[in-house]
This record gives C-alpha cells, sequence and structure tokens, in this order.
C-alpha cells in the first residue's frame, strides 16, 4: 500500500469533472480511494476567488502499489493532468479518527525520529449548519500553518459542498507537534490546540481524519518548485 498526494494547474473543466466524478477502483486499476478537490488560499478572506481555485487541483490517494500510480499517471485521462504537476509519495504512519473510505488504515504503523520530515493530512466532512462556526475557529490555525516557519508547503482544498482537506509539508516531526499542542506562554501558538478544544466540545464534522505520513519521493514541480520536500 501507499498513498500520494498530487498538485496540477489544468483547465477548470477537467478540475471540475474529477470533483463531480473522481477516480475509484472500478475506473481505475489499484486504487482504494482517491480525493480529488479544488485548492484554497490558506488564510484567504471567506468570499473570494481564491476559496475555490477550479484550475488548480489537489489529489489525495490510496493505491495498491506504486505500479498502479505509475499506470494511472501513464495512461488514465485525469492522471496524464495530474502527471504535468507535482505529487509526493507516502509511507502511511499514523492516523487520528478515522474515514470510512480508508477503513483498513491501523491507528499507527512504525515509528519515526523527530527530526526527519513528515507529511499531514486532513480530510473532513463538514456539517453545513456548523460551517460559520468552522470558518471562525479554523480561518487562524489556516494562517498558523501557513505562516510556520517549519511547513515548506501548507495548503487546502475543497469539494463542495462539505469535503474540506489541508496537506502541510514539515522540515521536522518536532516542529509539527509543537505546532499542534501549542506553547502556554505563546497565546497566538495555541490557536490549534484551542480550535482542536472547540471541536471536541461541538464538532464541526461528521467525519474528521488526520494522517501523518513519511514522504518517500518527489515528483514533478510545483508553481516553479521542486525540493519542497526537505532533503529531496
Amino acid at each position: 500500500m501507499i498513498h500520494t498526494f498530487h498538485l496540477a494547474e489544468m483547465p477548470a473543466t477537467v478540475t471540475a469533472r474529477a470533483l463531480l466524478r473522481p477516480p475509484s477502483g472500478n475506473t481505475t486499476p489499484g486504487l482504494d480511494h482517491a480525493e480529488c478537490l479544488a485548492l484554497m488560499r490558506l488564510g484567504a478572506p471567506v468570499v473570494s476567488p481564491d476559496r475555490l481555485q477550479l484550475r488548480r487541483i489537489a489529489v489525495f490517494a490510496q493505491w495498491r502499489d506504486e505500479d498502479a500510480v505509475d499506470q494511472f499517471l501513464t495512461h488514465d485521462a485525469l492522471g496524464r493532468h495530474v502527471a504535468a504537476g507535482w505529487h509526493v509519495r507516502l509511507e502511511y504512519l499514523r492516523r487520528w479518527s478515522r474515514l470510512a473510505a480508508l477503513p483498513g488504515l491501523p491507528p499507527r504503523a512504525g515509528a519515526w525520529d523527530q527530526d526527519e520530515p513528515v507529511v499531514a493530512v486532513t480530510v473532513a466532512r463538514m456539517r453545513l449548519p456548523e460551517v460559520p462556526r468552522f470558518l471562525r475557529w479554523g480561518r487562524p490555525v489556516e494562517r498558523q500553518v501557513r505562516d510556520h516557519p517549519g511547513t515548506t508547503l501548507a495548503l487546502a482544498a475543497i469539494r463542495p459542498p462539505r469535503t474540506i482537506s489541508t496537506f502541510s509539508v514539515w522540515r521536522s516531526v518536532r516542529e509539527m507537534e509543537q505546532m499542534v499542542h501549542g506553547r502556554a506562554d505563546v497565546p497566538a501558538d495555541r490557536r490549534h490546540a484551542d480550535a482542536m478544544v472547540e471541536r471536541r466540545r461541538r464538532d464541526f464534522h461528521h467525519e474528521f481524519a488526520t494522517f501523518r505520513f513519511r514522504p518517500l519521493s518527489e515528483h514533478g514541480s510545483w508553481q516553479g518548485r521542486t525540493g519542497i520536500v526537505p532533503g529531496s
């Protein structure tokens, strides 16, 4: 099993079709599940073109093996568009909560070093009446992650009406965990921790899961950038 996260620019019509009819195991050999989403800019105003960027797609997927990934990127119509962008191949390490679409992932799979790079992915299915409350608590966290010196890339994506995902590449596990838990002596550093307390008080989501991965290999470029994964 392997996971991938892809970023690509493509015609808005292609992105819209992928949002409406994402690839599945029935159409794509070796694919367990894929989330196709339009990019957002972290921290963007609620009413803004940056909140739904149909010319920029994110794809988070679980595959049987790397050969299935290669076949998708080479032979699938959507895959060929995605192949022109950037992606990282990932080794699953840990999850918090779970998604019904990915039922087989254990809570933890392996160990890690505090100083190694790490990739974090969240996927949430929103409760629509809770969206205003989620934005009030979530946008400060978006800015915290976006501006954190420990991230080399941080972004969010959406598939209307209710699926939201975040993706971040961190220089080290230590820096990511410090952000997640916050420092009590620096109030601004507690934005993520405080939002998690509020979520436990009254959940924003029908489903919410955070996944931790070890980056295995990086491919292509994103907005002229390569070497997004530290040490790649």
